[in-house]
Parts: C-alpha cells; sequence; structure tokens
C-alpha cells in the first residue's frame, strides 16, 4: 500500500521535471532568436550618428513613396500567393485524403518533393523554361505564334513561382487535419439523407478549416519573406521586402533602416499569429487547441452560414448537371485535377536533368545534344567543389546539434504535464512564424558584434535555429505515438532507466530520430537566406555559390550544380519517408 502511495506520489513530479529536458533548446533559441531579434528592434530605433532613441527608420519606411509601395506589394502578394495556394491545395489535399494508405504515401512523397528542393532550384528551372528559349516559347511557335509573349519578369509569373513553391506545403498543412477526421461522420449524414455535395459542405468542409487556417498562416508568414522569387523572375515594380532589406544591408550598409523594415515583418507575422489565436487558438496548429473557443467564435458561426449557403448552391448545381449529363457525377475530375497539380509541381525539377547534360554552351530545353562536360567542369571547379564540400560539412554538423536539442526537448515536453509547456512548445515553434531574412538580419547583427561573420560555425548556427521546429516537431510526433507502457513494463521487471532507454524506447523511436536527422540537414544544405547574410562573401556554401552564379551569369554549369542538389535532397528525403512509417508501425 505504501510503495503504490509512493509511486503515485512520484510520477507527477516526473512528469513535471521532464520539462527541464528542454532547457537548453528553450536557452539556444533564446540566445540566437528572441535576443537577436531585441537587439535588432534596439537598432532601428537609433540614430546611426548620434545613437539617440529615433523613430526616423519608420518613418522612412511609411512615409516615402518607394517604400510604402514595396511595404504594399509585400502584403498585396503575400496574401494573392495564400489565397491561390488556399484553392489550389485543398481539393489536392482532399484527394490525398481519400487514397488508399499505401497509394496516398506515394502521392504524398511527390508532392513534398518540391517542398524540400531549393526554391533556388526551382525557380531558376522557371527563369528557363519561362524564357525565350524555353518549351513554353517554343510550343507557342511550333502553334503558329511568331512572337510569344514575355513571360518573364512580370507580377503574374512572380505570383505563380512563389504560388508553386508554396503549395506543397499548405496541401501537406490542411492533409495532417484531414487524415484525422472521422469517414463515419459524413457517412452518417449520408444515412441521414444528405447528399455527397451537402455532407461536405456541412460536415467535412467545417471539421478541415484549422487545416486551412494553419495552412493559411504558414504560407502567408512564409511569403513575407520571401525574395528569391521576385529577384529573379520579376521586375523592379514587383521588388518586396526581403530584397529591399537585403539591399540596405549588403549595398547601402545601412542597418538600422533594414533592421526597421525586419521589424515591420515580425509584426506583420505576429498580427497573423494574435489574429489565428483569437480565432482557432494556437496550440491547434499541433493538434490540440479549444473547442469550446471555436464554437463561440463569430468567425466559425459566419463560416457555418457560409458551408450551409454552399451546400444549397453547389447541390442544386451538382443535381443540374448530373441530369444534363444522364446522371453522371464526373467522377473522374477530381484525380485529374490532382494529377495535374502534381505534374506541376515536379515539372521544374524533372526538367532541370536534361539540361544538365547539354552539349551547348546555352541553356535550352530540350537540350540540343547529350555531353557531360558541365559535370566534368562542376568537379573539376575548386569554387563548386568547395562550397559544396562545406555545405554537407555544414549540414552534418547543424543535423546533429539540432537533433540534440530536439530530442531532448521533444522528450520532455511529451513526459511533462507542466503548465510551461504550451510556452515552450511555441517557443520551439517560433522560427517557423519568424521569416527566415528576419532571422538571418538579428543574427547578422549579433555575429558581427562577436565575430562569427564569415564563419562555418556562425552559418551553422544560424541553420540550427532554422531547422530546429522541423526535427522538434518530427521527434515530438515519434514521441507522442510511442507506447510508454512498453518502457513501465519494462521497468517493473527490473530494468533500469538507462537500460529501458537503451534497449525498448531508442528501438521503437530510431526510425523517427533518423528522419528528424535527415530533415535537419536538409534544411541546411538547401539554406540560403543565413549564408547570404552570415557568409560575408568568404563563406561560400552551395546555394550561395548558386545564388551568385544566377546573378552574374547563368550557364549550364549552374544546372549541373543544381542537379547535384536535386540528387542528394530526393535521396535523403526519400529515406526520411521510408523510414518514419516503419518507426510508426513498430510503435503500434
Amino acid at each position: 500500500m505504501s510503495a503504490t502511495t509512493v509511486t503515485a506520489g512520484m510520477a507527477p513530479r516526473r512528469r513535471r521535471d521532464a520539462i527541464w529536458l528542454a532547457v537548453p533548446g528553450l536557452l539556444f533559441l533564446a540566445a540566437f532568436l528572441v535576443l537577436p531579434s531585441l537587439g535588432m528592434l534596439s537598432v532601428s530605433l537609433t540614430d546611426d550618428d548620434t545613437g539617440a532613441w529615433t523613430f526616423d527608420a519608420y518613418r522612412r519606411a511609411l512615409g516615402v513613396p518607394v517604400y510604402t509601395r514595396i511595404i504594399s506589394n509585400t502584403f498585396w502578394i503575400a496574401l494573392q500567393v495564400t489565397v491561390l495556394c488556399l484553392l489550389i491545395a485543398y481539393p489536392l489535399a482532399y484527394w490525398l485524403a481519400r487514397l488508399p494508405a499505401r497509394t496516398q504515401r506515394i502521392m504524398a512523397l511527390l508532392v513534398l518533393l518540391p517542398l524540400w528542393t531549393s526554391a533556388l532550384v526551382k525557380n531558376f528551372a522557371w527563369l528557363v523554361l519561362l524564357g525565350r528559349t524555353g518549351i513554353f516559347a517554343g510550343t507557342l511557335r511550333a502553334l503558329g505564334v511568331e512572337a510569344p509573349p514575355d513571360l518573364l519578369f512580370n507580377r503574374v509569373t512572380v505570383i505563380f513561382a512563389m504560388t508553386h513553391s508554396m503549395v506543397p506545403l499548405a496541401a501537406v498543412s490542411m492533409l495532417s487535419v484531414m487524415t484525422q477526421l472521422d469517414p463515419r461522420l459524413t457517412q452518417a449524414a449520408g444515412t441521414l439523407g444528405a447528399s455527397r455535395v451537402a455532407a461536405f459542405w456541412r460536415v467535412y468542409l467545417p471539421l478541415s478549416m484549422p487545416g486551412v487556417a494553419s495552412a493559411g498562416l504558414l504560407v502567408f508568414i512564409g511569403s513575407l519573406g520571401y525574395f528569391i522569387t521576385p529577384a529573379l523572375l520579376g521586375s523592379p515594380r514587383e521588388t518586396m521586402m526581403g530584397q529591399a532589406i537585403i539591399n540596405q544591408v549588403q549595398q547601402m550598409d545601412n542597418l538600422v533602416f533594414a533592421s526597421a523594415l525586419s521589424a515591420l515583418l515580425i509584426a506583420a507575422a505576429l498580427a497573423s499569429c494574435l489574429v489565428y489565436d483569437r480565432i482557432f487558438g494556437l496550440s491547434r496548429m499541433s493538434g490540440g487547441g479549444s473547442q469550446a473557443r471555436a464554437a463561440r467564435s463569430p468567425i466559425r458561426r459566419g463560416g457555418l452560414l457560409v458551408a450551409r449557403a454552399g451546400a444549397t448552391v453547389f447541390g442544386a448545381l451538382s443535381e443540374t448537371l448530373a441530369r444534363l449529363l444522364g446522371g453522371h457525377r464526373l467522377g473522374w475530375f477530381l484525380p485529374a485535377y490532382a494529377a495535374t497539380v502534381v505534374a506541376v509541381l515536379v515539372l521544374p525539377i524533372l526538367a532541370l536533368v536534361p539540361m544538365a547534360f547539354t552539349s551547348s554552351d546555352f541553356m535550352s530545353f530540350p537540350p540540343p545534344g547529350f555531353s557531360l562536360r558541365w559535370f566534368q567542369e562542376y568537379a573539376a571547379s575548386p569554387v563548386w567543389t568547395a562550397a559544396t564540400v562545406r555545405s554537407f560539412g555544414i549540414g552534418a554538423a547543424t543535423a546533429c546539434v539540432t537533433m540534440v536539442l530536439a530530442t531532448f526537448a521533444a522528450f520532455g515536453l511529451s513526459r511533462s504535464g507542466s503548465r510551461l509547456t504550451t510556452a515552450a512548445f511555441l517557443l520551439f515553434m517560433t522560427p517557423l512564424v519568424i521569416p527566415s531574412i528576419v532571422v538571418a538580419v538579428a543574427l547578422f547583427q549579433l555575429f558581427a558584434m562577436v565575430g562569427l561573420i564569415a564563419t562555418d560555425l556562425g552559418i551553422m548556427i544560424g541553420h540550427v535555429v532554422h531547422a530546429m521546429p522541423i526535427a522538434f516537431v518530427i521527434v515530438l510526433a515519434t514521441l507522442k505515438s510511442h507506447d510508454w507502457r512498453l518502457d513501465q513494463a519494462a521497468a517493473t521487471l527490473g530494468a533500469s532507466r538507462p537500460r529501458v532507454f537503451r534497449r525498448v524506447t531508442m528501438p521503437l523511436i530510431r526510425g523517427g530520430l533518423v528522419a528528424g536527422l535527415i530533415f535537419a540537414f536538409l534544411s541546411s544544405f538547401e539554406e540560403l537566406t543565413v549564408a547570404l547574410f552570415i557568409g560575408g562573401g568568404l563563406r561560400t556554401t552551395l546555394p550561395k555559390q548558386m545564388w551568385d552564379d544566377v546573378i552574374l551569369q547563368v550557364s549550364p554549369l549552374l544546372v549541373a550544380a543544381s542537379v547535384v542538389v536535386i540528387v542528394v535532397v530526393t535521396t535523403l528525403f526519400i529515406v526520411a519517408e521510408f523510414l518514419r512509417p516503419r518507426a510508426s508501425r513498430t510503435a503500434h
């Protein structure tokens, strides 16, 4: 009786104490994310000459027409991209959620692959495909159009390319919610007389809205800090705040104004999170949240009215169309739509591969002949090989450091009953909701004071901040699916805690840990923004070298380097994705 009482009394203490395993990760983020961001805010309020406090930088940002136009461009383009991503990705995620498990996994791999392929590589591919000698211009000429329209350097192309990059993120965010919905709910609606259209609008759509809202939040915040796409595919009229920040730091040497623009981006991101929290609760992004708050929300009640109207309107349209087509329901349309979207997502990745084997001195698709010349030049170039080796080294170090911090943190939060768990979770997710260019500027100011500019260590620290939430979420999801009763059973049989962890816990979660390690490496390997600022022009990673080459000169050598990135990303991505289900199946 006393042993039982002691055990029961100790259990809550173990849960509370487990939160301290997250302290190293929290201290790391506080040192290299929170404090640098506060320091950047302080710089933005300082006069560069006198050191006095002033709002001059903000008055310039919000009062000078050229910068107000840039800010307006940024928010308007981000909003357009967000709306397009939600409209395109929702049917895709809905189709994926209805597939058998094996087929869903294969198709999800194709959707996710573009997400993990460097944005620089994808936008460079569009630069070639949409150019005057690209496949689209060639197709139009073959159809008799003598002067094909210029498809590059306009707002439509910028929005298209940004949407292309963000659709996988939106689809995955929605899919994670849709796969958790109980299909018996829509079946029950059908047994009560609701048509398939009415069941979708009245039952399925409202239940999937947290996924839609999470996708919208992530896409909008991610779009705010974009600079690669408008820089490569846009004109000066499409300049966004990310480009302006880079220009202020690298060309104008004006850290005060760059900090003010970065602070405005942070304010926009935090405002977006605040709106999301008021409607859904930020914990809904992790699968929690208060259903009561959602039910009381006026926006939710308004949404239910819209869903009811949609059920009526689209139900009537569906029945009318079915009568016109003799009862045919166009069941092929959704799979055809999804296949088309997936094909467009992977198109730039597949198109780059044959261009790397061209025999020409210029890039075109399709290539005029086959040659290994550009891969040979890539392997023989000390600049490119040094950048590649550095990317692998920094990526490996980033993956190891990230996984140590993320694993301890995820273990602590998954076993903790402390009230601080939610706050700790939100801090680990903060790098996702702060534009990466803002993080890079904040770290640039900090590292300039401590001598870490143009060092591999400085780049690695920035990459760890960037990779932390990805690895943390993967490990946390793995631990939440782990059956802790197996560990308790081993302990009751006399196994010590280290032995339980080594012989029981570790084998069951190993797949998730390896997947987190690989994704942390990939996050570092394809990251450009941190290397652009912290590298100082002296420490060049592979993405940074590709950026310099595409700005200064465009040659098939760049395509060969892009194919190297694609091969590395694809291989590791597939390995990671196929490791995660094994861990899940074993745990269950």
